[in-house]
């Protein structure tokens, strides 16, 4: 049988096919973990620690020594995606509050903490995927980088900063220390990042197990569509303030900056998370993930389309008036010509 071939063609598949199954049990059989206990308890409650682990090796698989044209290129997409997720947050913060979500039919769920998590993380496997494809390889090797905004840490930062909610410093300090433990072992040791980067990747599907067995079915009747309209929202959005900024801050041609629209599996994992560290977004988060979950999906299939069309009808309309633009400063006579 070939299992990883089929999950391997769902977008984000190593996250969402374990997080439908432990749906399935918790919407089923709720009462699983309790009766088995001991092993199978902890991997079907383990969302926290299992999490924890990731965002260790995470930080152990990212290398100092980056370049420069690397960190710019990463810091442009980073920087622009968190500016996006910042402004909802802020503006939201004045017309909702954390614990309240939408209910109209076409918005059904939505909630600040819903939409900020959609916004602020990047896909940067699809990402280094897609730029390999159509990108430069300091483009590729800048997904080492961008995978660092994936984790709760960069939302609570948003949410605190813009005032929709605050953080005691010792759970802001908490949720960062496995990073940086994992980042300054990895860079003190190349071995010990070879050991430690591959198994960011195995704890993908763990977690999300652990996290579908805290979602009921009827979250996903019920958010459906909306979660469909949100991915579109992300992707769109996204792209308008990403392309520009891929553009003019990192000096690419634009096509990075759509490949980066997208939502990071591990995204779907926040929301209970904040809730574990912020109650008054416990009333949200299950319908939260779900949204998230959808957005994935959505923003999986939509960035390696518009990605593709961008790289072959618009990307060479920037590359050529980048280098007409420097042909006039470095020989004006040749153009004057």
């Amino acid at each position: 049988m070939e299992i990883k071939k089929f999950i391997d063609k769902v977008p984000g598949g190593m996250m969402l096919i374990p997080l439908l199954l432990g749906a399935t049990i918790h919407t089923f059989a709720p009462d699983t973990a309790e009766y088995f206990g001991s092993f199978t308890k902890g991997i079907i409650t383990g969302a926290v620690p299992i999490l924890g682990v990731w965002t260790f090796c995470l930080g152990a698989s990212i290398n100092v020594r980056a370049t420069g044209t690397v960190v710019r290129k990463a810091g442009a997409v980073i920087g622009a995606k968190l500016l996006v997720a910042w402004m909802l947050a802020l503006i939201l913060g004045f017309l909702m509050q954390p614990n309240e979500m939408l209910s109209m039919p076409l918005f059904a769920g939505f909630s600040i903490l819903a939409i900020v998590v959609a916004f602020d993380m990047t896909n940067a496997g699809l990402y280094s995927s897609l730029t390999s494809q159509y990108g430069t390889k300091e483009e590729a090797a800048a997904g080492a980088l961008i995978g660092i905004e994936s984790g709760p840490l960069f939302t609570m930062l948003i949410l605190g900063s813009a005032g929709v909610a605050s953080f005691h410093p010792a759970a802001l300090v908490g949720v960062v220390l496995p990073f940086l433990f994992g980042f300054l072992l990895g860079n003190l040791d190349e071995k010990m990042r070879d050991f430690f980067a591959p198994a960011a990747k195995v704890m993908i599907p763990f977690f999300g197990f652990a996290l579908g067995n805290s979602i009921n079915f009827s979250l996903i009747l019920e958010t459906g569509l909306p979660g469909i309209i949100l991915g579109v929202a992300v992707v769109m959005v996204s792209a308008l303030f990403l392309i520009p900024a891929d553009i003019f801050l990192a000096k690419g041609n634009g096509t990075a900056g759509i490949a980066a629209s997208s939502t990071a599996g591990s995204a779907a994992a926040t929301p209970m998370l904040i809730a574990q560290v912020a109650p008054q977004f416990e009333a949200v988060a299950p319908a939260a993930t779900i949204l998230i979950a959808t957005c994935v999906v959505i923003s999986a299939i939509m960035v390696p389309i518009l990605t593709s069309i961008w790289a072959k009808k618009f990307a060479h309309k920037v590359d050529h008036f980048r280098a007409k633009k420097v042909l006039q400063v470095d020989c004006p006579e040749i153009t004057e010509t």
